[in-house]
């Protein structure tokens, strides 16, 4: 009952002027943007233009604004935003979040044993995983592509490789700006958590405030006390954790979840009242991490593309890219 109120009070705010939805417009354009202007130089020159890191910033946004499309759009897709985790790493009371199932499958079976569903629980880190490999492929296509374009023994299939490239790359801000409005909603420590519009109906010794403070807290607090030169700053040097996608999103998303206390503890405090600097600066600190592991899962993304299959039949990235495989076949479709 609690989440299909949250749903309706959601609903009510997508629809109304300067609604919040998910760190608002302003929160997850500023991580979009942040996290592809602190790309490295290894990535492809067109992920660092302008004209990208302005788009990027603005798809962003994409997997809120289409809420409104239809029931079963909104509700299939409403626990792709969040996990609901509790003090001791459970989701809402029910199994561990750790070790995360190998499947969205596997999750529903696992959930199902404690009357839960992934709907009711949330199924996040599913989604940060999932646009994480769609991008990883995308990537590998254009890495094979661009390959084939130089290659003068494959001219005559050129004009292909050409047109291909322009949707390849049209698919791969698509990407990236879904998996940055995923990363940015497992930055909000809101967005993991049992606690997530006010403490809500569990022990509450530290008489943390039971108001509904989601929405003020990553939409009007942000746009109006946080500016995107404080995010740029706030932004961590790359780290690669060498592990598993999975291991990583899981670790990131538990990291967030260990805001929750400090949030509420800064609200307690009246951090989030007008003129006072401690919540935007907390929201800046979230802002920074969102886009830094945005900013690391592009890159390793791109390196992981080197490595990996494309087309049918597949064929290995490194024979298109050392010249012994023509990939026209493999790309333009054996039926």
């Amino acid at each position: 009952m609690k989440r299909l109120v949250a749903l309706a009070v959601a609903a009510l705010l997508a629809t109304a002027p300067g609604g919040a939805l998910a760190w608002g417009g302003s929160g997850h354009r500023m991580i979009g943007q942040e996290a592809m202007r602190s790309l490295p130089g290894e990535l492809p020159g067109f992920l660092r233009s302008p004209r990208t890191i302005l788009d990027v910033g603005e798809l962003s946004r994409e997997p809120d604004r289409h809420k409104g499309a239809g029931r079963l759009h909104d509700t299939d897709r409403e626990g792709a935003h969040f996990i609901d985790i509790d003090e001791q790493g459970k989701l809402l009371g029910g199994p561990m979040m750790v070790p995360l199932a190998a499947t969205r499958a596997d999750y529903a079976t696992q959930l199902r044993l404690f009357n839960l569903d992934e709907w009711k629980a949330g199924y996040l880190p599913y989604a940060i995983i999932d646009r994480y490999q769609q991008l990883t492929i995308n990537l590998a296509y254009w890495r094979v592509l661009n390959a084939a374009i130089v290659n003068p023994a494959w001219k005559g299939n050129r004009v292909w490789f050409k047109e291909d490239i322009r949707r390849r790359e049209a698919l791969i801000l698509k990407d990236i700006g879904e998996l940055s409005h995923f990363v940015g909603d497992g930055s909000q420590p809101l967005h993991v958590s049992i606690h997530y519009n006010g403490w809500g109906d569990y022990p509450n010794p530290n008489g943390y405030t039971t108001a509904r403070i989601h929405a003020p807290f990553e939409g009007e607090m942000v746009k109006s006390r946080v500016s995107q030169v404080d995010v740029a700053k706030a932004v961590a040097p790359f780290r690669s954790c060498y592990c598993p996608i999975e291991q990583r999103v899981t670790d990131y998303l538990l990291k967030s979840r260990d805001q929750v206390i400090p949030l509420y503890e800064m609200e307690k405090a009246g951090g989030m009242k007008p003129g006072d600097p401690r919540g935007g600066t907390f929201a800046t600190a979230r802002l920074a991490e969102g886009a830094s592991e945005l900013r690391d899962l592009i890159v390793e993304a791109w390196r992981a593309s080197a490595t990996t299959k494309v087309g049918w039949r597949p064929i290995a990235v490194q024979d298109v890219l050392s010249g012994k495989v023509n990939p026209y076949v493999a790309l333009s479709s054996v039926d």
